[in-house]
């Protein structure tokens, strides 16, 4: 059955008034009581209510903009699912913005709200709460249509998985598959390790079970072909389980696989042992198969994922927000965020980044209205001639040394000079010591990096990149909110949380511009 429209009331009561007053930090459940009628809007009502079927069967659904103020609320007090429904029967503050003052039954079940936002991510809907954000914010602040002036950001987000090594990733795959099976046959976890001939997984702590010295790497070695070998005698042991059993057995078994297979290697002598350096793209969590190890700089290694946040640098809302595995070069998420604004239906301007966004699909095919900040890869300096010494004429498309010796060049190709002119030249001594003379390397982009290192040169363009400041801020108040580590397993799921969290960022900068313009007008 389809939900019906929610219209609560507009203007607040003399309770809710009262209760209004009160309220003196968390200002954001005013600003929503305020303005939830505008935020849910009759036709983005009807949006949300697109998400369930129609039926002439079953209790009408809790409208699906309650749901969603639920969810806002959520991430702007981080509490859980439980205490949702808790804080709906308890807090007056929540009973205010979701119309339910003095309510002695919740308005929804932990159920109802779980199902309504598997609902949303599926649909996608969850982008459209910031949008409606920016379009409240054009009703409240009334601009218009303009381009765009925004800078890119990211920040590590730890992931909520477990993270192992090979030899708990492996032990903790197969207690995972005794585990179900276990449960589906009404035993123990102990009975069936042993019918599985996996004793040593049934415990506590796997490498407390081998009792090894993990010093010495012939014990690590034996330790890690025992592991094995409890992995094959569960693949055979697996197969003859019922056909439902084995359904429920097989995700965790591929688990185990894979991590044998990214991590181990057998010589010739049928000895395994664990490969050196990491694999691509390597597994390191059981629960969470999208985690991966990654940098954030070369001292800060982050386990899960990285978030990254689009600010608009004139409203200071976020205009649009992405979810990395931590290992994915940051430039890779600017498809999605490309995607995200063109539903805005606005145009780039300006586009303030740091250099690991440079290789972006932005950047690499930007019009010649967008103009890039960033700060430019620093030219190495030694005793030689450096690259900066060598002049391009871009509409020749030549290159010339020093001493006036001139050669073609081609965007992203490399320039030698001829060994014999090199040879020859007077200023050699000063260019290079290489018997085939100087080459040259032309990044693909070289225009632009030489426009963005003559902009910092001067005061107003180090100015302009200092604007690029107001993205971290952001970045820091989402942090503050969401936290450093995911709420949720898998990548969709934490760009849901994410976008949330921008919800509540967007809506904060809203409250707090209303404020001052209230402020402002009592003043005059």
């Amino acid at each position: 059955m389809r939900p019906s429209s929610w219209q609560p009331p507009i203007k607040p009561s003399s309770v809710e008034q009262n209760i209004i007053i009160h309220i003196k930090r968390a200002k954001l459940f005013v600003f929503l009581r305020h303005h939830r009628h505008e935020l849910f809007d009759d036709a983005f009502q009807e949006e949300l209510a697109a998400l369930y079927a129609p039926s002439l069967r079953g209790q009408p659904p809790v409208p699906p903009a309650r749901l969603a103020l639920a969810t806002i609320l959520q991430a702007y007090t981080g509490v859980s699912d439980d205490e949702v429904i808790e804080a709906t029967l308890m807090d007056r503050r929540w009973q205010l913005v979701l119309d339910c003052l003095d309510t002695e039954q919740a308005p929804f079940s932990k159920g109802t709200l779980v199902a309504f936002r598997k609902r949303l991510i599926e649909a996608q809907k969850d982008r459209r709460l910031i949008e409606r954000t920016i379009g409240l914010a054009s009703q409240i602040q009334e601009f218009g249509a303009r381009a765009l002036r925004a800078a890119l950001d990211s920040s590590p987000l730890w992931g909520a998985g477990r993270v192992e090594d090979t030899y708990n990733l492996i032990g903790h795959a197969l207690k995972n598959i005794l585990g179900v099976v276990a449960k589906q046959q009404g035993r123990e976890l102990v009975e069936i390790g042993h019918e599985a001939g996996a004793d040593v997984v049934c415990g506590t702590s796997l490498k407390a079970t081998l009792d090894r010295d993990w010093d010495q790497s012939g014990q690590l070695e034996e330790a890690l072909n025992l592991v094995l070998k409890v992995l094959q005698t569960v693949g055979t042991w697996v197969q003859t389980l019922q056909q439902d059993e084995v359904e429920l057995a097989e995700p965790s078994l591929e688990i185990a696989r894979q991590v044998k297979e990214q991590d181990v290697q057998i010589d010739e002598n049928g000895k395994a042992r664990l490969i050196k350096g990491v694999a691509k793209d390597r597994r390191i969590s059981v629960e969470d198969a999208e985690m991966r190890h990654g940098r954030k700089s070369r001292c800060v290694r982050v386990d899960g994922y990285k978030r990254h946040v689009l600010h608009d640098l004139d409203t200071g809302l976020i205009r649009a927000v992405g979810v990395t595995p931590a290992n994915v070069p940051e430039a890779s998420v600017t498809e999605a965020i490309s995607t995200d604004l063109a539903r805005q239906a606005i145009c780039l301007k300006e586009l303030h980044i740091d250099r690991a966004y440079l290789s972006s699909h932005l950047v690499r095919e930007r019009s010649h209205e967008l103009e890039v900040y960033c700060k430019a890869w620093p030219v190495r300096q030694g005793k030689r001639f450096s690259k900066q010494a060598f002049l391009l004429d871009w509409d020749r498309q030549i290159i010339r040394c020093p001493a006036e010796q001139e050669m073609p060049f081609v965007p992203g190709g490399v320039v030698h000079f001829p060994k014999d002119t090199c040879a020859r030249c007077p200023l050699k001594t000063q260019c290079t010591t290489s018997a085939k003379g100087r080459s040259v390397s032309i990044h693909p982009d070289e225009a632009l990096l030489l426009e963005l290192r003559e902009r910092q040169l001067a005061p107003e363009g180090r100015a302009k990149l200092r604007e690029r400041v107001a993205v971290e801020h952001t970045l820091a108040h989402v942090g503050r909110w969401q936290g450093r580590r995911a709420r949720y397993r898998g990548l969709r799921k934490n760009l849901f949380d994410l976008r949330r969290y921008a919800v509540v960022h967007n809506l904060h900068v809203l409250a707090r511009s209303q404020s001052l313009q209230v402020d402002f007008q009592e003043a005059a």
